[in-house]
């Protein structure tokens, strides 16, 4: 039988907040689906791969730019860790003792800083092979394809991270970042 006391834990459970909003959340699946159409079309895509990829580059500039002038939640100023706190938390994982965070946590923040710099290497040396300078270097060729497929191994660490803190804290992230809500507690 439930005391008074428990059905107010499990009304503050089943209440959720905002902390994604449209915009943070329309960049996210955006980005996803301009790299992996640049990333599956390839080479041979031309310039429908060269326009995804140009697509994935205007993304990350509006993030840089949302990351400073947005909502709390969607701020680097919010979530960026220090080195010293990534580890700390990383620690935490390894003793099953980690907090649950709102917004991202320190391992999820580096991974967000970790694919912005992918995306924006590899769109950069993307350009690059379609400049005069650039053009037939082939080891311009080469270092995109590398942070490409580099980027791909990021999105697969994220997805499971992403996979790991859901299991872990019993949330949905994925529904969180469509919905933009998360559990209050």
């Amino acid at each position: 039988m439930m005391k008074p006391s428990d059905y107010d834990v499990a009304a503050l459970r089943s209440q959720s907040v905002r902390v994604w909003d449209p915009l943070v959340r329309v960049f996210h699946w955006s980005l996803a689906g301009s790299f992996f159409a640049a990333y599956m079309l390839g080479e041979d895509g031309g310039a429908l791969h060269q326009s995804f990829g140009y697509a994935a580059l205007g993304l990350v500039a509006f993030r840089l730019l949302w990351g400073v002038v947005g909502p709390y939640h969607a701020r680097f100023s919010s979530f960026v860790p220090s080195i010293g706190s990534f580890f700390a938390y990383a620690n935490d994982i390894r003793a099953h003792r980690e907090k649950r965070y709102l917004g991202h946590n320190p391992a999820g923040a580096m991974m967000i800083l970790a694919l912005l710099a992918s995306i924006i290497a590899t769109g950069v040396t993307g350009w690059m092979m379609t400049t005069n300078a650039f053009h037939d270097a082939e080891w311009i060729e080469d270092i995109h394809e590398a942070l490409a497929g580099g980027t791909l191994a990021l999105v697969g660490l994220h997805v499971g991270g992403v996979i790991f803190s859901s299991l872990r804290h019993h949330e949905n992230l994925v529904k969180a970042m469509f919905t933009g809500r998360k559990r209050a507690e």
